[in-house]
């Protein structure tokens, strides 16, 4: 069982901080792009997956940090509520989880899969991903992610933004072993460096930065409209959060889902989203990136995300290394997203490929179809919005509209040979 357990330390501390350099692009590019702190994100990322680990007993090598699901939604409480209220919004999606958790607990994993058949989770997906394009465009442009005010001249930024987008793509197809899982940092470092030669890149706060700083951490306060606002959205990386401890466990030849529990990892999960928000950091999702590198180290000792967890808490505390994140060009940010938001709907769309979801089917096209536009256009129904709105319209919708089976697609039905 234990083959791992004698490696030396140095050996599982060193593997612990690769694994967060493969975690490090998509952690800090959430708090950045929302305008939470990147270093209170590398604390709650930390913190969150050792509070995972202590849930689930440390057996699954998964690491824990900031969710894309919640972009669009943060963006939109914070301007709506603030962010204290944004916070208390998304310590409630946590505490969804935890309910959720529960409720498996008691019920099986069988009503989840009633309510989550691929034909539901494909849209909400890719709706995420696809939500965000035009933030990644704005950006990619040199505005602000909504487009409202100009950062940088365009024809400055598109050009940055193209050549860290290509960095980005070249970095993921064509570098060898532990490369192609960082192509997020190699596409923010050569972009960096353009934006430097073309005086974009204010350093003042880096020279004015201290060394050792506490990171900024913020208190949540509670309201029911942000509450409200928030909780339905945590659907998706629920969903999300299923196939992460799916795909993991293919790469393990373990079922995570027994033991130690879908219950268990949904817990782990609710609680580091939870504690996350008590101090001001983004909400904790599992890191599929990371399940990319187990699955190329062939590490699969889940004592090495305590050591990524461990450097990322230790990084926080270093109050140069977040200003430093906080002076990344949005134009950089902004290329690299155009690749990282549209891998989201190729996820949501490689769930209807896999399961072999037969859309010629009117059920599954109306599902589908109607959870895009809603998803995408940002349609907005009474208090729901956005992705938290579609999510609760493919739920429903699904559960409305005849035919079952046909939800799950080909795979599924065939007798398992």
């Amino acid at each position: 069982m234990h083959e791992h357990a004698h490696e030396p330390v140095w050996k599982q501390a060193l593997a612990g901080s690769q694994m967060l350099l493969v975690a490090f692009g998509a952690l800090v590019l959430m708090p950045l792009i929302t305008g939470l702190d990147p270093n209170v994100a590398l604390f709650t990322a930390g913190v969150g997956t050792l509070i995972f680990h202590v849930v689930t007993g440390g057996q699954i090598p998964i690491f824990l940090a900031s969710s894309f699901a919640f972009i669009a939604p943060i963006i939109a409480a914070k301007g709506r509520f603030g962010l204290e209220e944004t916070l208390g919004g998304l310590m409630a999606a946590g505490i969804l989880y935890i309910i959720l958790a529960g409720a498996v607990r008691a019920r099986g994993t069988g009503f989840v899969t009633r309510l989550l058949p691929p034909v539901v989770i494909a849209p909400v997906i890719m709706t995420i991903g696809l939500g965000l394009a035009s933030v990644a465009v704005h950006m990619a442009s040199g505005r602000t992610g909504d487009g409202a005010a100009e950062l940088v001249p365009y024809n400055t930024a598109i050009v940055i933004a193209m050549i860290s987008l290509a960095v980005t793509i070249v970095m993921s197809v064509w570098a060898k072993g532990i490369f192609r899982l960082i192509p997020i940092m190699f596409g923010v470092i050569v972009g960096y460096i353009l934006s430097w030669f073309a005086g974009i890149v204010d350093t003042t706060p880096v020279q004015e930065a201290p060394w050792f700083a506490v990171p900024n951490f913020v208190a949540p306060a509670f309201s029911w409209g942000a509450i409200l606002f928030m909780i339905p959205v945590a659907i998706a990386p629920a969903i999300e959060h299923i196939g992460d401890v799916l795909a993991i466990g293919n790469v393990t030849r373990k079922n995570y889902l027994q033991k130690p529990g879908l219950h268990r990892t949904l817990l782990g999960d609710g609680l580091a989203t939870s504690a996350a928000s008590m101090l001001g950091g983004p909400p904790n999702t599992t890191y599929s990136e990371v399940t990319g590198a187990v699955m190329l180290t062939r590490n699969f000792n889940p004592k090495v995300m305590w050591w990524a967890a461990g450097t990322a808490i230790v990084l926080a505390f270093v109050g140069k290394f977040g200003a430093a994140l906080q002076t990344i060009p949005v134009p950089v940010m902004g290329g690299i997203l155009c690749l990282l938001f549209g891998s989201i709907a190729v996820v949501g769309l490689n769930t209807l490929i896999r399961h072999q979801v037969d859309l010629s089917q009117s059920r599954n096209l109306v599902i589908v179809g109607v959870t895009l536009v809603f998803g995408i256009g940002n349609m907005v129904v009474g208090t729901l919005e956005g992705i938290a709105l579609c999510a609760v319209v493919a739920i429903a919708l699904n559960l409305i509209l005849p035919g079952e089976k046909e939800a799950w697609g080909k795979r599924i039905q065939e007798p398992k040979a």
